[in-house]
């Protein structure tokens, strides 16, 4: 057997022993339009913990660059438990655009002194227009 052989088998071999899951940490809904009489609109978002242990988790708010908005988020930083999930407002200002356009997104934060140091970011696309009459 060749080293590339050698190589593709043991990398076989040790896939063969972690067991792989569908799940993942996840957020719903991952796309929304939202309609604002308001200087802010707002957006309900639901991070889930699809893993039986918890996981330390930090909602933030990012414009269509992944810089940081100032977004007013309730419960910004929490652990979410084994198999859970969480209703989180997000409330976006305008910064007197008529449409402003975000990603929200939940962020793993690793446990300290863990030996995994995982960092996991979901992020949703969210459109907010602002009706003026």
């Amino acid at each position: 057997m060749n080293m590339l052989n050698w190589t593709l088998a043991a990398i076989i071999s040790v896939a063969s022993i972690y067991p792989t899951s569908a799940n993942a940490q996840s957020m719903s809904p991952m796309r929304q339009v939202v309609n604002s009489f308001t200087d802010t609109f707002a957006v309900r978002v639901y991070p889930a913990n699809p893993y039986s242990k918890p996981i330390n988790v930090s909602v933030r708010v990012y414009d269509q660059n992944f810089r940081p908005v100032a977004a007013s988020v309730a419960g910004r930083n929490f652990t979410l438990p084994g198999n859970g999930s969480r209703q989180i407002l997000v409330l976006v200002p305008f910064d007197g655009q008529r449409e402003r356009k975000v990603r929200i997104c939940t962020e793993s934060v690793p446990f300290p002194n863990q030996q995994t140091q995982i960092k996991a970011q979901i992020c949703g696309k969210f459109l907010g227009r602002r009706i003026v009459y």
